[in-house]
């Protein structure tokens, strides 16, 4: 065993007896260190310095009371969190997640993929993330603004343009952006630099709804261009039916491929056809419904219970934006088995480790989170530069750099890989390059 695995092995050993019951935190970290030996091989310097048990611990843990009335007027308790994770490349960014499962394990896990999908996009930015156990679905306005309220009071204790810039996800959109910058601003004064996803009345950015979606699809792009492929004519399998499902399913269709499904909690839509994406949108945004009444207006669909990935019929791209491990080793393989050879993710860690083993032994065309679905905090951090300049871009500047950004995170994924003699393992690329710069960052600030 050579220095680098014996290292990298106690360094996991070490985060397990620390973390023994953070499930999701564990398995991101040990999707990042199954690609490192290459790096401690060829860097000796890193364990010197013992980087990987620094870059595994938060530097901050911020968890918190939040106390609210609902619409009975009684009074409801929830826990809030910020993982202010690492902040060796700029300051802590990453989104807010309000969901019943949200836990510290998922906020670590979420928080220090964060950390690598912020590096690739080339911006100044550290990783966090943040969130609450409160469910924001079947909430009244008042409801919600009374629990967002409440959080921001603490939160905003923790958080500054130059310090943390926290955005949306899971549960958290522009109508809790706008109540959480509302109380900032009572509690501090006009910031709009605070929080990104903003609507555009104050400091938002143009295609932020669109961004995770359509940087999926640009990634994607480039990586099939890279192999002699493109969306043309291709079967594509898509998860979700959110904004990031949404969002991928029209750029995806623009590219000339054929978008057959979307998903939601209950079940999913095959669409022979081609999902429409106009009746999507009218469904999940303008009617907040089911995706039953998608199936119910067009004949060419069909609506089955249970996962997406249970479809046992022929498709060429997978693009997973629900929600993590939603795809299994099994169901991986029948991805394979039914023609898929790419797969990029634009939900947050959607693949298990025994389906990204199946994705590497294969040979699949395998675009990871932390670089496929770099385009939301992409743009949000474009949002940032526009706050700080007290401008708005255009939609087609923000579309333009977003589709540079995008395909300059495919290239680095890509020259890292073939540096290091990996082939086409896309996940490798993006790790390594990825943590060599943090790691790099850390190294010249000192042991901090």
């Amino acid at each position: 065993m050579t220095a680098a695995k014996t290292y990298i092995d106690q360094a996991f050993e070490t985060v397990k007896t620390r973390n023994p019951h953070e499930t999701e935190f564990l398995q991101a970290v040990q999707e990042l260190f199954d690609t490192l030996e290459p790096v401690f091989e060829k860097h000796p310097e890193y364990i010197e310095e013992n980087i990987l048990e620094r870059i595994v611990e938060p530097e901050r843990v911020i968890s918190f009371r939040v106390p609210w009335t609902d619409k009975d007027g009684k009074v409801q308790v929830n826990r809030g969190y910020r993982v202010q994770f690492n902040s060796a490349v700029g300051p802590y960014k990453g989104g807010l997640r309000f969901h019943p499962t949200v836990n510290q394990s998922i906020l670590k896990f979420l928080g220090f993929e964060q950390i690598y999908k912020n590096v690739l996009t080339g911006l100044p930015i550290g990783g966090g993330k943040g969130g609450s156990d409160f469910d924001p679905k079947g909430k009244t306005d008042r409801e919600v603004m009374s629990f967002v309220q409440s959080f921001m009071t603490e939160l905003q204790k923790h958080i500054g343009p130059s310090l943390d810039v926290p955005a949306g996800d899971i549960g958290v959109g522009g109508r809790e952006i706008g109540y959480m910058f509302g109380q900032y601003k009572r509690l501090n004064q006009f910031d709009a630099g605070v929080l990104t996803g903003k609507p555009l009345a104050f400091g938002g950015s143009l295609i932020r709804p669109e961004a995770t979606g359509y940087g999926l699809v640009y990634f994607t792009d480039e990586m099939l261009k890279a192999n002699g492929k493109s969306f043309k004519d291709q079967t594509v399998l898509v998860s979700g039916s959110g904004n990031v499902a949404q969002f991928a399913v029209q750029k995806a269709t623009e590219l000339g491929a054929k978008v057959i499904s979307v998903s939601d909690s209950n079940g999913y839509i095959i669409d022979e056809t081609g999902i429409d994406f106009d009746l999507l949108v009218d469904v999940k945004e303008k009617r907040r419904a089911r995706l039953t009444e998608y199936a119910a207006e067009k004949a060419s669909a069909k609506y089955f219970e249970g996962s997406v990935w249970n479809y046992d019929g022929p498709a060429d791209i997978a693009l997973p934006c629900a929600t993590q491990n939603e795809i299994d080793g099994d169901k991986a393989k029948q991805l394979l088995a039914n023609g898929v050879y790419a797969v990029a993710e634009g939900a947050n860690m959607p693949s298990d480790l025994a389906a990204i083993t199946a994705y590497r032994e294969n040979g699949v065309l395998y675009g990871p989170a932390k670089a496929a679905n770099a385009g939301g905090v992409a743009v949000s951090a474009l949002e940032m530069s526009q706050n700080s300049q007290r401008l708005s871009w255009s939609t087609e500047e923000v579309d333009a750099r977003l589709k540079d950004i995008m395909t300059n995170i495919f290239a680095t994924a890509k020259e890292t890989a073939e540096t290091y003699d990996l082939g086409i393992d896309y996940l490798a690329g993006a790790n390594i390059a990825a943590f060599e710069k943090v790691a790099d960052a850390m190294i010249s600030q000192g042991i901090v």
